[in-house]
């Protein structure tokens, strides 16, 4: 894959559309796999990690999963290539830091990928737009079926399958939704409602997944723990959490607009006129202005601008994105130039398609 034609390829998950796609941006299910007989990749040599890699990815390049797709050596890829993988969501924080051995396989869609040699051997995710979690296990789990027919996974009757994370063993596996929650912010309900979550047995982490910082009013949820159940069992209880989220959130939003319609209006218009004319922007501005105008779009205050443009503007505004389409290092208040340019064109072009 050349990455350079990744900034012109548009990710499914991020096309606005689904089930409560006005609060829940993506699903993604992952599922961490390990290799019989092998050490973990936190105790493999090189030598092993090379060949774990070698064999895993033999197997993917006949998976009719990827016919379509492609494998990128990660000790091949530059560290802006790598940071372009990462916003666009196809491989973790962790896999920019391992040493040879590393890959990543990703299929045409972009929705589906398996990162080779991270914190285990496998992490198979897929990723879809609004609350489409149900979808997204039935064809990882075809997809892990058809990998696991043909490699011999560390499974155990008891535990399940092992992982080098504890807290994975048993499924091995990640549910999440990213959701974007501007009226409990704005209401200062935020944090008793993450509290409500956490005690739920759900993990609450930013944009980019652990460690990552809370920004645009976007939060990840996910399950916190695998064993002991089964896959039915996590995204069940998951649904059940979100339900109650979404509820929140749009009763969040119904009280700003009864409260005072004209302040919210007011935030949501001044959020549109800085993106629209502003000539320099920082990458976190960006995000809470994004956050405003998108409340905008859901609320039908703002009809001429597509949703899409806006989740699109989260990826193609972050720092690798920019750096990738110019073709060189840019220095952070040059960026912040070329990001203002790129916000100003995506919503001119977006209002023009959309003229009534």
């Amino acid at each position: 894959m050349d990455l350079n034609k990744l900034l012109k390829q548009k990710n499914e998950w991020l096309s606005g559309i689904g089930p409560d796609s006005d609060i829940v941006i993506s699903s993604r299910v992952r599922l961490a796999r390990n290799l019989q007989k092998m050490p973990f990749p936190h105790r493999d040599t090189t030598q092993d990690n090379i060949e774990i890699m070698h064999a895993i990815c033999a197997v993917i390049k006949k998976s009719r999963f990827f016919n379509k797709g492609t494998i990128l050596f990660l000790d091949s890829c530059s560290d802006l290539d790598k940071q372009l993988l990462l916003e666009r969501h196809l491989i973790s924080k962790e896999l920019l830091l391992t040493r040879a051995g590393s890959a990543v396989a990703i299929d045409e869609s972009l929705g589906l990928s398996i990162m080779i040699n991270e914190e285990d051997h496998l992490r198979l995710q897929i990723l879809k737009s609004g609350f489409q979690l149900k979808e997204c296990w039935e064809i990882l789990d075809a997809v892990d079926t058809e990998i696991g027919n043909k490699l011999d996974y560390a499974y155990t009757p008891v535990f399940g399958y092992l992982t080098s994370c504890p807290t994975n063993v048993g499924t091995g596996m990640r549910a999440s939704v990213m959701l974007h929650l501007p009226g409990l912010v704005m209401m200062d309900l935020i944090n008793k409602v993450m509290h409500a979550v956490i005690k739920l047995g759900m993990t609450v982490r930013g944009f980019y997944g652990e460690g990552s910082e809370f920004l645009g009013n976007l939060f990840q949820i996910s399950n916190q723990v695998t064993l002991g159940k089964d896959e039915n069992e996590i995204l069940s209880n998951i649904k059940k959490v979100l339900d109650l989220v979404v509820e929140h959130e749009r009763n969040s939003r119904l009280m700003m607009q009864s409260k005072n319609e004209e302040k919210l209006r007011d935030q949501i218009g001044r959020a549109y006129g800085i993106l629209a004319n502003a000539h320099l922007i920082s990458s976190k501005e960006t995000l809470g202005l994004l956050s405003a105008l998108r409340m905008g779009i859901d609320l039908k205050y703002v009809k001429n601008i597509n949703k899409r443009c806006i989740n699109e503007l989260y990826i193609a505004t972050q720092p690798a994105h920019l750096q990738k389409q110019t073709g060189k290092l840019l220095e952070p208040e040059r960026r912040d130039a070329i990001r203002a340019e790129l916000i100003r064109n995506y919503l001119h072009n977006d209002a023009q398609k959309n003229k009534p």
